[in-house]
C-alpha cells in the first residue's frame, strides 16, 4: 500500500483487482506515466498465488494483497481487471464494502443498471449507478468509440457497419504465446503454397489447433471468428459490438452489423468502418471533428502512404483515424479506418479514465 509522497490527506484511496495480470500490468503503467494524481492510497489486489509480490507504483513499493472482502475496507474506487466470473462475484462485494467499482470484464456491460461509459463520449451516463458499478466496454467497440462519437455528436449516426482485425493479445497472454509460437513453427519455411502447408507446420511442431485459444492457425492466415460461438453464424465480439455501441451512443435502434476477424498482430485492433448519418457529412467536415478530438490522431494522406497501421499505434494512448472517404454509392455515409492500442484505450486506459473522473466527484 502506499500513500504517494506529497499527496494532501483526505484524497480518495484507488484499489486495482488484477494487478499482476495484462492488463492490471498496463494499468500500472497508465498509473506511472498520469500528469496528475488525484489518489492518497493505491492498493494492489490479486489471487492468493500472488500475493506478497512487491510492484513499483509512482516510486512507491506496494505489495499486492490477495482478494478478500477486508481489502476494499475504505476503498473509495476499485478497478476491476479479471474475468467474468471474478468481477461477477466480486464487485458487489466492493460496491457492499463502499467503493465505486469501474469494471473491465464483459459481466456488467449489458446490465440496465449499470452504465457504460468512454468518458469523451458519454462521461454524463455514470451519475446513475445505482449499483455502484461502472462498465468499461469490449476493447473492440472501445477501438473506434471515440471517433464514431464525435462524429456521432454532430451528425447523428443512424447505421454502422464494421469489419474488425482484432490482435491476439485480445484473448490474453494465450494468445499472444500462441502467436509467437506459431510463428517460430513456420519461419523459414516454404508454406502458404498449397493447403494444408502451414497446419502440417504447426503439428510438426506439435502444435494443435484443439490446443489453442484460436479456432484455425493465425501464423500467415486470418481467422473470421472472435471470441465464442453464439448461434445464428454469429461470434460475440460481433455481439458485443452491436449491443455495446447502441448502449454507450444511446441510439437503442441503432442498425449495426459486426464482422470480427483476428488477425496475426500482436496488440492493437484496427476496424474498417461504414457509417451513415441523419445528415450529409464531408470528408472535411470529418476531419475538422477529429481534429478538434484531444483523444484522435487523424493520419490521412493516403497518397502519400500515411495511414493508421498496427505497427505505429501499439504503446499509443489515442484513436488513430484514417482512410477517410465519403462512400460512393451510399448517401451521407463515411467509411474510414481506426486503430486502437487493444491494451490501452481499449481496455486499461479507458478504466483509468472513468475512475480518474468519479475521483473528481468525491
Amino acid at each position: 500500500m502506499s500513500s504517494g509522497a506529497g499527496v494532501p490527506q483526505n484524497t480518495p484511496t484507488l484499489a486495482l483487482v488484477g494487478a499482476t495480470g495484462a492488463v492490471g500490468s498496463v494499468m500500472i503503467e497508465i498509473l506511472n506515466e498520469r500528469p496528475d494524481w488525484p489518489w492518497g492510497e493505491v492498493r494492489l489486489i490479486a489471487s492468493p498465488r500472488s500475493a506478497g509480490r512487491k510492484l513499483t507504483v509512482r516510486g512507491a513499493e506496494v505489495t499486492v494483497v490477495a482478494l478478500a472482502p477486508e481489502v476494499f475496507d475504505g476503498v473509495d474506487v476499485a478497478m476491476f481487471d479479471v474475468p467474468d466470473g471474478v468481477s461477477a462475484e466480486w464487485a458487489p462485494v466492493a460496491a457492499a464494502r463502499g467503493a465505486v467499482v469501474v469494471d473491465n470484464s464483459g459481466a456488467f456491460r449489458m446490465d440496465d443498471d449499470v452504465p457504460l461509459v468512454v468518458p469523451e463520449v458519454n462521461l454524463d451516463m455514470m451519475a446513475a449507478r445505482p449499483r455502484g458499478i461502472v462498465a468499461n466496454p469490449n476493447c473492440t467497440t472501445l477501438s473506434m468509440m471515440a471517433a464514431l462519437g464525435a462524429l456521432h455528436h454532430r451528425f447523428l449516426l443512424r447505421e454502422l457497419v464494421v469489419a474488425s482485425y482484432q490482435a491476439v493479445s485480445g484473448a490474453g497472454v494465450a494468445g499472444v504465446e500462441r502467436l509467437y509460437a506459431e510463428l517460430s513453427a513456420v519461419a523459414g519455411k516454404q508454406v502458404g503454397m498449397r493447403a494444408g502447408d502451414v497446419r502440417e507446420a504447426l503439428a510438426a511442431a506439435g502444435l494443435s489447433i484443439a490446443d489453442s485459444p484460436f479456432p484455425g492457425p493465425l501464423a500467415l492466415n486470418v481467422v473470421p471468428a472472435a471470441g465464442s460461438y453464439k448461434g445464428d453464424g454469429w461470434f460475440s465480439e460481433e455481439l458485443k459490438v452491436r449491443n455495446e455501441s447502441r448502449k454507450i451512443l444511446g441510439i437503442p435502434d441503432l442498425r449495426v452489423s459486426a464482422t470480427c476477424v483476428r488477425v496475426p498482430v500482436v496488440t492493437t485492433h484496427s476496424l474498417a468502418v461504414h457509417a451513415t448519418f441523419a445528415s450529409p457529412v464531408s470528408v472535411a467536415q470529418a476531419h475538422e471533428v477529429f481534429a478538434a478530438s484531444p483523444s484522435v490522431v487523424l493520419v490521412d494522406d493516403p497518397a502519400a502512404g500515411e495511414f493508421p497501421m498496427p505497427a505505429d499505434v501499439v504503446g499509443g494512448d489515442p484513436t488513430y483515424v484514417g482512410r477517410i472517404r465519403q462512400a460512393l454509392d451510399f448517401p451521407n455515409t463515411l467509411d474510414f479506418f481506426v486503430c486502437g492500442d487493444n491494451l490501452r484505450k481499449g481496455a486499461a486506459l479507458n478504466t483509468y479514465e472513468i475512475a480518474e473522473a468519479l475521483a473528481a466527484q468525491i
